[in-house]
């Protein structure tokens, strides 16, 4: 299987579940996108990454991991989003030092949250961004040229409801995905894929 290379589009406020965010990543070389739903904790830490000029007072976990990595030599050299399990995305850090290469499972939130730090290319299958991958442009993302104020709000970002589709037919979820698409809600139209996806494979 290929592995196609993703770079971090944005990250959304969540529309439909409550404390999470969609984390956009977008391939290289074509025009889809990979909606990942992540918890507020990881987006703050990937939009942190992300805007260089702030510094928490306080090392985050990941940049805790980051400090501890280079001071034993460990190096990241590479993300790779390896499977998709009923909307849940898999992935493997794969981590070099002293020229021995290690591979470690890992939360794919942490994952591109330390591939930030590091520098590290994301790769996912073409399989996964196959099955996963919207043709879909973001509304408002939250990228480097925000302003800074911005990434503090990810936190305090009003709780919603969640929404369930456990009531829908399949042709509903597909007509709700559709019009999720043209109104460019990106992590509602990947809440309705992986509801979809669900179902499909069962």
């Amino acid at each position: 299987m290929s592995l196609v290379r993703l770079n971090i589009k944005g990250i959304s406020y969540s529309q439909t579940q409550s404390g999470a965010y969609a984390l956009v990543l977008s391939e290289v070389d074509g025009s889809r996108t990979l909606p990942i739903v992540i918890g507020a904790f990881e987006a703050q830490s990937i939009a942190i990454a992300l805007e260089k000029e702030i510094k928490p007072p306080r090392p985050l976990t990941h940049d805790l991991f980051k400090t501890f990595a280079d001071r034993f030599h460990i190096i990241i050299k590479q993300v790779i989003i390896h499977k998709l399990v009923d909307g849940v995305f898999y992935s493997s850090l794969i981590c070099e030092r002293d020229k021995i290469e290690e591979i470690i499972d890992t939360r794919t939130s942490d994952a591109i949250a330390l591939a930030t730090r590091f520098n590290a290319p994301i790769f996912t299958y073409e399989n996964i961004l196959d099955k996963a991958g919207i043709y879909l442009k973001m509304k408002d993302p939250l990228t480097t040229d925000d302003d800074p104020l911005s990434i503090e709000n990810l936190i305090d970002e009003p709780v919603k409801n969640e929404t369930s589709f456990s009531e829908d037919t399949l042709k509903q979820l597909n007509e709700k995905l559709n019009e999720a698409i043209q109104q460019e809600n990106y992590e509602l139209a990947a809440t309705i894929r992986d509801e979809i996806n669900k179902r499909t494979s069962k």
